[in-house]
């Protein structure tokens, strides 16, 4: 059966906006109808931004919605996640042509990779609808239903294909609505995947919600018939022939009365103020300065030949501590050796840093030092100091 599109003009001509007073009463399930969106957009501040319109401004007391979205090579991490501990940091630009964006998503969980070989799905309704298996079951029987392809769900609610994880998922609960998304890897490319999310060990401290490594798989490998085109038909047609409580099929019948496929344009005009939310989600404080705070450590040997011949050179270790991703504190142990030796910046070194973004901004300020400083010994301190901020 063809796409079926519907275009509109602005967003009010065809969802309804929130009224709290209308959450009072409950709707039968039979009055609830189902609208299938897909984001024209290929941009991951975008596409979250469009997200985030929808939770704060939507009423799904009577419309549930499946946002279907794609978008250009990005690392997401989730909400309380640690940037540097999970992403490549310094390669993403390096990775594609284009480079790699970095997002911060509004939901918990881990960090996924996103290029347009992978689909991610928005699940939206009122919170005392949400029911994060009755999504998945709806993904796994659409690709069962097309494809033939049976695809499992963990424990962990990830969905699986002969133990190889397909799908993370994620979600935000609120009141009076909620939302739960995840991917689904059809044909991402899995050298960039990889590129974007190795990581050497750092030795970082902290609270931040930390990844749990999986192996992987696409879609395509297990089924070559499957394609993202193919993929976001079969969901949304899935979606649409089951009821909005219960997992039935309602066949075709039921799908067409539903609301249908829409295909929506991201726009300011369409969703008045979506920009103003885009910004907030490209800015720096959200995408590092909502960071957990984090201790980040290095010890360096002290060359020979900057000590004198008596006793053993020892290590420098350096300790920096960020909060709300700027530098708080840094803590320098320089050994005896070094001190009688004559070292003498580190309090220059130090200040330099402190209230300093923990980014390129303190780098510049570390370049500009070690330019002025003519000591040996103030230099290697220094350059010890740059050493931990690019090693992460």
């Amino acid at each position: 059966m063809a796409l079926v599109q519907r275009t509109y003009t602005k967003i009010s001509s065809f969802i309804t906006r929130i009224n709290i007073r209308s959450y009072s009463k409950s709707v039968a399930e039979r009055d609830i109808k189902k609208s299938v969106f897909i984001s024209q957009s290929k941009d991951i501040y975008t596409n979250l931004a469009l997200e985030d319109w929808m939770y704060h401004n939507l009423d799904f007391k009577d419309q549930h919605i499946l946002m279907l979205w794609q978008n250009d090579p990005c690392v997401v991490i989730g909400r309380h996640q640690n940037p540097w501990l999970e992403a490549n940091f310094m390669e993403l630009p390096n990775i594609t042509e284009q480079g790699v964006k970095l997002a911060r998503r509004n939901s918990g969980g881990g960090t996924v990779f996103h290029d347009q070989g992978n689909l991610n799905l928005t699940f939206f309704t009122p919170r005392e609808h949400y029911n994060r298996k009755y999504n998945l079951e709806i993904i796994t029987r659409s690709l069962f239903r097309e494809f033939g392809l049976k695809v499992d769900i963990s424990s962990r609610e990830d969905l699986t294909v002969r133990d190889y994880k397909v799908s993370g998922t994620a979600s935000k609960l609120g009141r009076p609505n909620a939302y739960h998304h995840c991917t689904l890897l059809v044909n991402a490319n899995k050298v960039d995947l990889s590129l974007a999310l190795q990581k050497p060990e750092v030795d970082i401290q902290t609270n931040a919600t930390k990844s749990i490594k999986s192996k992987i798989i696409n879609l395509c490998e297990e089924n070559p018939d499957i394609s993202v085109t193919k993929l976001i038909k079969a969901v949304g047609w899935e979606y649409m022939r089951t009821p909005a409580l219960s997992l039935m099929d309602g066949g075709m019948e039921l799908a067409n009365q539903q609301k249908g496929f829409q295909l929506v344009n991201p726009t300011n005009l369409w969703f008045p103020g979506l920009d103003e939310i885009r910004d907030q989600y490209v800015s720096w404080d959200w995408c590092f300065g909502k960071t957990p705070k984090f201790n980040i450590s290095k010890s360096f040997a002290v060359p020979e030949s900057l000590v004198d011949s008596f006793g053993a050179p020892g290590n420098v270790k350096v300790t920096m501590t960020v909060e709300h991703g700027r530098i708080n504190d840094v803590t320098l142990f320089v050994p005896p050796s070094l001190y009688s030796s004559g070292f003498a910046g580190e309090a220059d070194v130090v200040t330099s840093l402190i209230g300093q973004k923990f980014s390129e901004e303190a780098l510049d300020g570390l370049e500009g030092l070690l330019s002025s400083l003519v000591n040996d010994k103030d230099r290697f301190v220094t350059e010890c100091l740059k050493q931990v901020m690019t090693s992460v």
